[in-house]
């Protein structure tokens, strides 16, 4: 295994959006319509739609309530940079050699405490994604990214409580693996943008002049990719299948990269950042559409799936693992 080695501090690019330029030239293709009807992804006819994402003090679940405000008191420039570094893959480092299927073991009995819409393992809500994806006719790349979307969360194996990835102990800390990300150093919005706003205050970066304005340390219309969103389970991975060279089109990755920005693709902040020409407009609607089965797939109650696992679908995403580059040992 290699060392790891320091990481220089850039925070308009990284080493991980180089090299995806350099194995994805081409501009992202045109997203095909987001469905609007979420009956037909929903596999638990008795859930409406407002039953899902539910954050309010009254009904969500009091460890929900305190990752958030874990997150959002934690998660700052200064922690993203510490975590760029210690999860680097520059210069060939990383921490472990795995296979998927060991990821998957791994992650076995890993529950997501950000999560108000599912208590169960991390891998029946990424079989739920795929499945849905597959059966909504969707091509076998986004299939695949249904079924590791958020394998980041592998990070709990190197993490600790004090830094919000620890998923091995009853109640541990949580909050730099999952949840809503935001973009850290500028102001983070306010309203329904985020989730408990009130938390905002919270944020050391909201008392730095640096950092505390529309715009912050970036420069307008900057684009998606000189943004540095809350660090978690999605930069990790999409750093993680760069660096391994996968052949997941751009669109993949950007589902893997932005799915939990909800702020940005669900709730249109951050505008004034998107890169004139409209090629981020055309990401964020891939995000988008990807989002609907990440979110809507989600069943605690008549869709486990873990017993086909083995028989049936873990044959079938193998040859997707081995067709996208993803076979194999890979570095974690």
């Amino acid at each position: 295994m290699s060392a790891i080695v320091p990481l220089p501090s850039n925070e308009m690019t990284s080493e991980a959006d180089s090299k995806k330029k350099q194995q994805h030239p081409h501009p992202h293709a045109p997203a095909p319509d987001i469905p609007t009807d979420h009956n037909a992804i929903k596999t638990n006819a008795q859930k409406s739609d407002d039953d899902f994402r539910i954050y309010s003090e009254d009904t969500t679940p009091p460890r929900v309530i305190r990752h958030y405000r874990d997150m959002r008191t934690h998660q700052t420039v200064e922690f993203y940079r510490r975590m760029e570094h210690k999860y680097t893959f520059e210069n060939g480092a990383y921490r472990r050699s795995m296979t998927i299927e060991e990821a998957f073991d791994e992650l076995e009995q890993y529950v997501d405490s950000s999560d108000p819409d599912l208590d169960l393992p991390n891998l029946v809500h990424l079989l739920q994604t795929a499945e849905g994806i597959r059966h909504g006719g969707h091509p076998d790349w986004m299939q695949l990214v249904g079924l590791v979307h958020d394998m980041g969360k592998i990070m709990f194996l190197w993490g600790t409580n004090e830094d919000g990835q620890d998923g091995t102990s009853c109640d541990g800390k949580q909050w730099a693996l999952g949840g809503d990300t935001w973009v850290v150093g500028c102001q983070i919005p306010d309203g329904d943008a985020v989730v408990f706003p009130e938390f905002n205050r919270l944020n050391p970066d909201m008392n730095d002049s640096r950092y505390n304005t529309k715009y912050g340390m970036y420069e307008p219309h900057c684009g998606l990719d000189r943004l540095m969103f809350a660090w978690g389970h999605d930069e990790y991975m999409y750093r993680m299948l760069v660096a391994n060279n996968c052949t997941i089109p751009s669109e993949g990755l950007d589902m893997i990269r932005y799915h939990s920005a909800y702020p940005w693709h669900d709730k249109g902040a951050y505008r004034h950042l998107m890169a004139p020409g409209g090629e981020d407009e055309e990401r964020e609607r891939w995000v988008r559409l990807f989002n609907k089965f990440d979110l809507y797939t989600k069943d605690g109650e008549t869709n486990d799936l873990r017993e086909d696992w083995s028989t049936t679908l873990w044959p079938y995403y193998r040859n997707l693992l081995d067709k996208y580059g993803l076979g194999g040992k890979l570095k974690w």
